[in-house]
């Protein structure tokens, strides 16, 4: 597994973790009952605090992409469909934000829009 951490990134280490591997699961990279790398282990590869990676597995195990075995390490959960379904919807919503943000800023009402979209989703 390749996590890249950046400190140009605002973001918290924690959470570039937390976003890379959320990430692997959503895309399929890693499937479900797939072993983490032990918290100290990451730590170790990225050269981070092991306090660090324990918070970004536990806010992965928080919100439900991997759960803990004692003694064995953590796994990626058993995909909830929902919970997918979730995230998808909301990175549609930010991306459609986007498009309305620019397409306002180029003047562009909404049939023109929608028409962009038509042309766009039948074209496959």
């Amino acid at each position: 597994m390749d996590i890249i951490i950046s400190n140009a990134n605002n973001s918290p280490i924690y959470e570039q973790i937390y976003r890379q591997i959320k990430n692997s699961i959503l895309s399929g990279s890693l499937q479900e009952g797939d072993m983490l790398p032990s918290i100290r282990a990451l730590a170790k590869d990225l050269r981070i605090s092991v306090i660090t990676t324990k918070r970004a597995y536990d806010e992965l195990e928080k919100d439900g992409y991997i759960h803990t075995v004692a003694g064995k390490g953590c796994f990626v959960a058993e995909k909830n469909t929902e919970l997918i379904r979730e995230e998808n919807l909301r990175q549609i919503e930010q991306h459609l934000r986007a498009v309305a943000d620019l397409a306002a800023a180029c003047n562009l009402n909404r049939g023109d829009v929608r028409e962009l979209l038509e042309l766009l989703w039948d074209k496959d």
